[in-house]
């Protein structure tokens, strides 16, 4: 079994010399075809990642503060009435004063109070959505400003295991498309590895410079024999 490995980054330097220049118009100016050469891609521009609502996190959050808060001002009013207060409130005042702090009980319930806090921040200053990849925005075009789009990193990696497919001397071909790097592996039961490896890299960086991410990543092709 014999494999060959590529790496190559794929970028703009993947499209024809000449994409930035407008092409002349039917009366031979070139300004007429400029708006549309300027909708192209513009590197210079960076597009954000999308934020996640998170809403089912906030909603457990939101629910579990309003059942303790809730609980414990019950109690604090029914103390205020002339009731004694709740069993499970003077046991936990009882215990917070009685035991010390290097207490196994102690120092477990801290560390999951950081656990939680840690995870909620993370959460909240987090984009989230990392099957979402960011694409270029338009550009030259008028009211695109606020214009965003993204593409599911699913609905990629299946185009460009299409794309791959098309190769001749493919059998299989299995891609991964990830947030900085894309990984092709292909079986081909045909033709050179060499020439397989050449034209399925050329293909797949074509392919990944016309999905217009914002980040273009690293593509990485790997080709073999299939086994037997």
């Amino acid at each position: 079994m014999s494999a060959n490995t590529w790496r190559q980054p794929t970028g703009d330097s993947g499209l024809p010399p000449d994409s930035g220049q407008a092409a002349p118009s039917a009366d031979g100016t070139p300004g007429a075809a400029a708006g549309a050469t300027a909708a192209r891609d513009e590197p210079g521009r960076s597009a954000r990642r999308f934020w996640s609502s998170r809403r089912i996190p906030a909603a457990l959050a939101a629910l579990l503060s309003a059942a303790a808060v809730g609980l414990l001002l019950y109690d604090v009013v029914s103390v205020r009435a002339g009731r004694s207060a709740m069993r499970w409130r003077r046991r936990l005042a009882e215990e917070l004063a009685t035991r010390p702090l290097d207490d196994i009980w102690m120092i477990v319930g801290a560390a999951v109070a950081m656990a939680l806090g840690l995870w909620l921040f993370l959460l909240a200053v987090t984009p989230g959505l990392r099957r979402l990849l960011p694409m270029r925005p338009p550009t030259g075009m008028p009211r695109t400003e606020e214009v965003r789009a993204g593409l599911d990193r699913r609905a990629a990696a299946l185009v460009l295991r299409d794309r791959a497919m098309q190769v001749p001397g493919v059998q299989s071909a299995q891609v991964a498309v990830g947030r900085r790097k894309v990984k092709a592996r292909a079986r081909a039961h045909f033709r050179d590895l060499e020439d397989v490896r050449t034209d399925l890299d050329a293909t797949l960086g074509e392919a990944v410079t016309s999905l217009r991410l914002a980040r273009p990543p690293t593509l990485t092709v790997h080709v073999r024999r299939p086994k037997g």
